[in-house]
């Protein structure tokens, strides 16, 4: 009898630490709308660029356990603590 391979979407079968939403990502999303929509735009390429990696690093250090409050102090104070991959 030969192994069933299934197609890579459904690699949760297989991996339970692979979630089977992708519930995680969608709140890392929400924020820059939620941004568009107070604002009705970015005014520069520039300005959505440096939201988006600010947004993505403080979505990343929060996931990995940091406290925002710490993450932004250190920040400010030329110490910042920098994701891990």
């Amino acid at each position: 009898m030969h192994p069933v391979t299934l197609p890579k979407r459904f690699a949760f079968i297989a991996e339970p630490t692979i979630p089977f939403t992708n519930n995680i990502a969608e709140p890392a999303l929400r924020m820059s709308e939620v941004r568009q929509k107070i604002s009705g735009c970015f005014r520069t390429i520039a300005g959505a660029d440096n939201f988006c990696s600010i947004r993505s690093c403080l979505d990343t250090l929060r996931k990995q356990g940091h406290s925002m409050l710490e993450v932004l102090r250190r920040a400010f104070a030329g110490d910042p603590i920098r994701p891990t991959a």
